[in-house]
């Protein structure tokens, strides 16, 4: 989400990756050392890690490991970070990330993980907000308050490219994202970028006006479900369980499930509609041919040339970092950076399995 944005009104996803950067110091150990059956995955609240909770709660997911003679416990970590952490530390043997934060945590750090599942992007659930005004050029000059390096930074950093300006053009002022909707009531707030529902909350101010958002950027900011490769290569039982599972709730969703929706909702702390309202700025990747197209697409491969510029940047690829490259970056259409180096990696042969079966 890059940091992502939940739906409680009390956020701790987007956390400043100066913070999360913190997970890199975290020792790596083994994620197997000996023959196993038994695995976990991680996630986090957020509209589109929703069927998480549901693929746990109905069972769904023990049938598919079973259909593996496996078992994989489902686990919800509140805290988005620590999740993040788990699974960098070896705790996990996967876990929901955004495809920034799979680069600057795990993969920075070492660890050799596998987008396994591209869930879905942010389509209009982060916004950039100016007070006043309804033309983003307007934007020249100003304070903006946001999460500083995290998905509001980046996004901010491609609006200004938008309008031919950069950052060099603003002043951005690091602000906590519980703090946002208050600061923007502030006389002295000219300008924020932020996400839902803080988002939501501060367009229905006065004088507020979104000026640019994420459905601007399409596919960018890219939900996961992250895996460790060494485990996905010895134990590939585990990418095929997940995948099914996932994909037989997308289904679902795709048709609307009244009652599966509710009960992710209920599990999401909200109500259907105000989930229906998130998943309104959330393209979820529900026909697993249209998940291979991008993963397959150059597209992915051209977003993560973006991100890693915008992470090496901002020092978020260590401080002994020599260039946006120094992490590779394979995906199908191409490797970006260092090709012995590679520690992130979109693999579709998963998802591809999946369509071949059915």
């Amino acid at each position: 989400m890059l940091p992502k944005r939940p739906i409680s009104s009390t956020s701790l996803l987007l956390a400043p990756l100066s913070t999360l950067m913190l997970a890199s110091t975290v020792a790596v150990s083994p994620v197997q050392a000996q023959e196993r059956d038994e695995f976990s995955v991680c996630w986090s609240i957020y509209a589109g890690w929703m069927p998480w909770a549901y693929i746990d709660a109905e069972g769904i997911m023990d049938k598919w490991a079973d259909k593996y003679d496996i078992s994989i416990d489902v686990v919800q970590i509140n805290d988005y970070v620590e999740s993040i952490n788990q699974y960098t530390s070896g705790n996990m043997d996967g876990c929901t990330m955004t495809n920034m934060d799979a680069l600057t945590l795990p993969a920075a750090s070492g660890v050799d993980s596998t987008a396994l599942i591209v869930g879905d992007y942010s389509n209009g659930n982060d916004g950039i907000v100016l007070k006043g005004s309804d033309d983003l050029a307007d934007i020249e000059g100003r304070n903006v308050n946001l999460v500083q390096f995290s998905v509001s930074h980046y996004l901010l950093a491609r609006g200004l490219e938008s309008i031919g300006l950069s950052e060099r053009d603003v002043e951005t002022v690091n602000s906590s994202d519980a703090d946002i909707v208050g600061l923007f009531s502030s006389e002295s707030t000219e300008a924020v970028t932020t996400w839902n529902p803080q988002l939501s909350a501060i367009a229905e101010m006065p004088n507020a006006n979104v000026v640019y958002t994420s459905a601007e950027i399409p596919g960018e900011i890219l939900d996961l479900m992250v895996v460790n490769t060494q485990t996905l290569q010895d134990y590939p039982e585990l990418g095929h369980a997940l995948v099914g599972a996932w994909y037989e709730v997308m289904d679902l969703m795709a048709n609307n499930d009244e009652q599966a929706l509710t009960q992710m909702a209920e599990a999401a702390g909200t109500d259907l509609e105000g989930y229906q309202e998130q998943l309104a700025a959330t393209y979820l990747y529900t026909d697993p041919n249209e998940a291979l197209d991008l993963i397959e697409s150059s597209d992915v491969l051209t977003t993560m040339e973006r991100v890693a510029e915008f992470s090496f940047t901002h020092g978020l690829l260590g401080d002994m970092a020599p260039n946006a490259g120094v992490v590779g970056i394979e995906t199908p259409s191409g490797t970006f950076g260092d090709e012995g180096n590679v520690r992130l990696r979109f693999d579709p042969s998963f998802t591809q399995a999946y369509i071949d079966a059915e």
